[in-house]
């Protein structure tokens, strides 16, 4: 018997460690492409899964991808385009005749495919979709009507379903004579007359079962519901919740319309949780393929909102500008208190927003969350200040040290509270929690810590 060897990524000569692939790999197979060896380059990629193929391509140079696509040939298919970046995607197919991205979205599931379209300019959408085959535009257009980030727009149209009074024979008869039924499923979703999901069973129940039972025996009646407009972070919530693998989605009238399947759901929970985060720095998508002229819309906005909110800070800051003229290390101690107030309210927030978005934080437990909160603020508070209080009144001046101690105990507990109270205040409000959350709490940290310093030294130091 012939004894075969699974390489790890690192040992394969095409990834490193990480399973990224490796620089030299990609120099290779760019060489490849230059020099006219289009068979070398598809020989060299042909051990590749799409989703390296779909890296390849992004690590490749802008003027380099159309060369690159056209000598790897038929090895860039549907899963490939599936698993690009957006960004990356929008422009190779731009580029690309509309009957050939048409042959390409026809190729994908439902949700592959209006991933690819809706990022598309509204012109470049229409030519490829009138080059569809009628059916495939159908679902897709269907499923763009539907708002994004919804279920409609994720959900796929390809699943099994069978009438609740089939016998397991007849459905499973029916699996393997039907060539036009779905290649992958995990479960059969079972229909009342109308279409309603009224139960689901597994293969595994399916195949161990005799012929002659009914399938409403041995379905499950219990099943998570979808509707067809719940927001992609609640269905991301729900398949946590309850370890889904897939569920059926309905529309409003309960019909069954489509499933969601883990491996979609996967895709969500990074995209929101990244999403959270890059929001929270207003960084806008964050993607380092994003066209320049849209990093800088998405940026400059907040850099604006925070010129507004410095602008405050330093209004505070010259009421108090005879006291700073006459005492200077004033104006070398203000950083400090500011930073400092600045990364416990950072701190705060990230937790609050992360709880709010996975539903740890609802009006069940949102007071208790601002308790919590306020009293890990004042135990850090409380820290800060006596360390930075005797280190500044050995080194410097004994009133001084009171003082900012004093300021930094005030301004930690200031922070600690703005960081739960304004993205839960903005959540009750209807408003995203991580979008403006932090221009907010810097705001409130600035202010409020460059006052309580300033006016305490200005107090404690007036004859």
């Amino acid at each position: 018997m012939t004894e075969t060897t699974t390489l790890l990524p690192e040992e394969d000569g095409i990834h490193d460690e990480e399973d990224r692939l490796l620089p030299e790999y990609v120099r290779d197979v760019l060489e490849a492409v230059e020099e006219g060896r289009p068979d070398d380059a598809r020989d060299l990629v042909e051990p590749l899964h799409p989703a390296d193929i779909a890296d390849l391509i992004e690590l490749a140079p802008a003027e380099d991808r159309p060369d690159l696509i056209s000598a790897l040939g038929d090895a860039v298919d549907a899963d490939v385009y599936a698993e690009m970046n957006e960004h990356v995607r929008e422009l190779v197919i731009e580029e690309m005749d509309p009957a050939i991205a048409a042959s390409i979205t026809a190729d994908m599931e439902t949700d592959d495919a209006v991933a690819m379209l809706e990022d598309l300019e509204e012109e470049d959408q229409k030519a490829i979709l009138e080059e569809m085959e009628p059916d495939d535009r159908v679902a897709v257009e269907e499923a763009l009507s539907y708002p994004e980030e919804t279920a409609g727009r994720i959900m796929q149209r390809d699943l099994i379903a069978v009438p609740e009074h089939w016998k397991v024979g007849q459905v499973i008869d029916y699996l393997r004579s039907d060539e036009e039924l779905a290649d992958d499923f995990w479960e059969v979703f079972v229909v009342g007359p109308q279409h309603h999901p009224v139960g689901t069973t597994k293969l595994s129940s399916l195949l161990r079962t005799k012929r002659d039972v009914p399938v409403r025996e041995i379905m499950q009646e219990e099943q998570t519901l979808i509707p067809v407009e719940m927001d992609q972070e609640e269905v991301a919530l729900k398949f946590q919740k309850y370890a889904l693998i897939s569920a059926a989605v309905i529309d409003p009238s309960g019909r069954l319309v489509g499933m969601i399947t883990v491996d979609d759901i996967v895709h969500i929970i990074e995209e929101e949780a990244s999403e959270d985060a890059l929001l929270l720095s207003g960084a806008g998508e964050g993607d380092i393929n994003e066209p320049v002229r849209e990093a800088y819309r998405d940026r400059v906005r907040w850099l604006i909102a925070n010129l507004g909110t410095a602008l405050i800070a330093t209004f505070v800051i010259s009421l108090f500008q005879d006291t700073i003229a006459r005492i200077a290390i004033l104006a070398a101690l203000m950083p400090i208190v500011a930073a400092l107030g600045g990364n416990a309210g950072t701190q705060a927030l990230a937790v609050t927003v992360r709880a709010i978005a996975t539903n740890q934080l609802t009006g069940s437990n949102r007071w208790r969350a601002v308790r919590r909160e306020f009293k890990v603020a004042l135990m850090n508070g409380l820290t800060i200040a006596v360390l930075l209080g005797l280190g500044v009144g050995l080194t410097l001046d004994a009133t001084m040290g009171w003082v900012i101690a004093a300021a930094i105990l005030f301004n930690i507990v200031i922070a600690g509270l703005a960081g739960v109270l304004v993205p839960v205040t903005l959540e009750r409000a209807g408003a995203d929690p991580a979008v403006a959350s932090s221009v907010f709490v810097t705001t409130v940290t600035d202010t409020m810590g460059f006052f309580a310093f300033l006016g305490l030294a200005t107090i404690a130091l007036t004859p």
